[in-house]
C-alpha cells in the first residue's frame, strides 16, 4: 500500500460528478454537519451522535488530513441547490487486521438517503483513489446490519472480505474490499 510519504498533497481536488460536488471541508460547514452528526439514525452503525463540539474537531480533522495524508472526507454538496448533504472520502486506518487500509466511507443527511448520491460519490471516491492517488486497494468498514451501506460498496465493485473487530466496537464490522485493475 502507498504511505503519505509516496502521495503527492498537492494532487489533491476538488470532485465532481453529475449531480454532486465533493469539495474540502471548511469549519464553516458546522452547521451542515451538526445537525447529521446529531441525528441518531444517521449515527446509528457509528459510535453515536456527536455534539456540536465533537463536529468542530471533526472538522478540523478532515483539514489536517488533506495536508498531511493528501486525502480525507470532502463535503457532499449538490450541485442544484448548493446543500451540503453528507460527506464521502478516504481515510487512513493504521491497522485493520494488521495492516495498513485506505477506506472509503460514506454518510449522508437522513433526508437525502434513496437517491444514489452515496453511490455516485463513492464511485468518484474510488476512481480518484486508484487513478490519481494510484493506490492498489481500498475498503468499506460496515456494519453487517447496515444493508444500505453494503449495498453501496457492492455497487461500487467492492465484496466481502472478512470480518474485522475496531477498538471501541462490541461487534465486528464487515469488510469489503476492491483491488485496482491494470
Amino acid at each position: 500500500m502507498k504511505t503519505k510519504e509516496s502521495i503527492n498533497p498537492s494532487k489533491l481536488k476538488n470532485l465532481k460528478t453529475e449531480r454532486l460536488l465533493l469539495r474540502e471541508f471548511e469549519i464553516s460547514d458546522i452547521d451542515a454537519m451538526g445537525p447529521i452528526f446529531a441525528d441518531p439514525e444517521v449515527m446509528k452503525f457509528s459510535r453515536g451522535v456527536k455534539t456540536r463540539k465533537e463536529t468542530q474537531a471533526w472538522l478540523e480533522t478532515c483539514g489536517s488530513n488533506y495536508t498531511e495524508l493528501g486525502f480525507g472526507l470532502w463535503a457532499l454538496v449538490r450541485k442544484d441547490n448548493r446543500a451540503l448533504i453528507g460527506y464521502c472520502g478516504l481515510t487512513l486506518f493504521p491497522d485493520i487486521c494488521g495492516k495498513k487500509e485506505v477506506e472509503i466511507g460514506y454518510r449522508l443527511a437522513q433526508a437525502q438517503w434513496g437517491f444514489g448520491y452515496a453511490t455516485e460519490a463513492a464511485r468518484a471516491v474510488r476512481d480518484y483513489g486508484f487513478k490519481e492517488l494510484g493506490l492498489d486497494r481500498l475498503i468499506a468498514l460496515v456494519d453487517p446490519s447496515n444493508t444500505a451501506s453494503i449495498k453501496v460498496a457492492r455497487k461500487i465493485g467492492m465484496e466481502f472480505e472478512k470480518e474485522a473487530l475496531l477498538d471501541g466496537y462490541d461487534h465486528p464490522d464487515h469488510v469489503y474490499r476492491i483491488e485496482r485493475t491494470p
